[in-house]
Formats: C-alpha cells, structure tokens, sequence
C-alpha cells in the first residue's frame, strides 16, 4: 500500500508516495490532469512538485543564458524543456527543469520518437533547487546517463556537474557542453531582482557574451 508525505517549503508543494509500482506512477503522469505536476520516480518512491515561482523564474533565466550562449557562439542546440525521461528496467524516472542536446546534436533521430533505450540521453540538464528535494535526483540523473547537470541552489549558487566514469557526479568549473565557459561566471546574472525587466537583462548578457567570447 502506498503511503503519502506532504511537504511546502519555500513556496513550493511536494508529496512524496512511498511503494508506488511503475504501473500506477505511468498512469499518474499521463493523466493529464497532472500535466502541470513534476514527477521523479525512484524505485517505488514518487515526489509530485508545484514548482514556485521563484523555482521558475531561476530556471528560465538559466535557460535563457545557455540559448544566447549557444545561438552567439553558433553551438547547434535542441531544447526539450520538461520533456519526461524515464527506464521502466531501472524503476528511474523524471522531468528535468530544463535539458538540451548539444554535444549529440547530430545523433538525435529525426523520423521517430527519442528512446534512451538506443538514443543518448540530454547532454544537459537544469536543476532548480528552491526547496530541497526528498528524491536524490541526481542518482535518477546517473542512471538515466545525462553527461552534465547546472545545479541551481539558493545557498549555493549555480554549480556544474559532469558524470564520471564510475556514474557519480563531480564537481567541474567549466561545462562539459560549451567547454569555453566558466559556469560561475554566470552567477552574477542570477539575481532575482534582474528578472523585474528581461527585456533589459537579455540585452546585458548578450552584451557580456559578446565581449567575453565572440571575435568580431
């Protein structure tokens, strides 16, 4: 039987289901009255999420960041936003806050549906952290393959990930996908009282990307 845990912090509401089988978490996120809902499905555990505002305006701001990034520097990029990603054989399931194909941009099919059983999984994906989650989601992450996570948390910061060969995830300055980057160095434009106008913020990071990395 399942049993149920809620959680609000920081704005945000996560319940959390124990001995859920993949069966009901499938019928769970196709329903779509639950469209709107984060999911991540761990071996029988199920956290539902409301992400915050502030969970989404971080995390649009970071996604904004890595299109102007990769749109500047003439990266090829395919966005796939909260896309599902999910192995019924490992019992692993979630959807990113954001994720991009970048490095395996040329591998990805073009006249079928994207199966992580013979495609790559994102190269990269956004994590938001408001309010910390009960499911380890890196470990979904790991198993799941993705090459580099953007961690965003309050106390923290923006921290890039990349996976090793032992499947753990390591600390790294520069990103994995757009290796001429820093990814502190984006910290400075993650303050949430530069969201007030995006207009302008968007002209001020173009203007930085342009300084710091395109040859005119």
């Amino acid at each position: 039987m399942a049993t149920v845990e809620q959680v609000a912090l920081a704005g945000e509401s996560r319940v959390v289901l124990s001995g859920v089988s993949w069966e009901l978490y499938e019928a769970l996120r196709e329903n779509e009255e639950n469209w709107h809902v984060r999911m991540a499905y761990d071996e029988g555990t199920l956290e539902l999420m409301s992400p915050s505002p502030n969970h989404e305006t971080i995390t649009a701001l970071i996604a904004q960041m890595v299109e102007v990034l990769t749109e500047e520097l003439g990266v090829p990029r395919r966005s796939l936003r909260s896309t599902t990603w999910k192995r019924r054989g490992m019992a692993k399931a979630l959807e990113a806050d954001e994720c991009y194909y970048i490095l395996n941009h040329s591998r990805l099919p073009r006249d079928r549906e994207l199966d992580l059983a013979i495609d790559p999984p994102p190269d990269l994906a956004i994590e938001t952290e408001v309010s910390r989650s009960a499911i380890q989601r890196l470990s979904i992450y790991a198993a799941l393959g993705v090459p580099e996570i953007w961690r965003w948390r309050s106390k923290t910061g923006l921290t890039a990930y990349s996976l090793d060969a032992d499947g753990i995830y390591i600390e790294r300055e520069h990103s994995l996908n757009l290796s001429m980057l820093r990814v502190k160095d984006l910290e400075p434009f993650l303050e949430f009282n530069l969201a007030d106008d995006e207009t302008a913020w968007i002209r001020r990071f173009r203007a930085w990307v342009r300084e710091r990395f395109v040859v005119q």
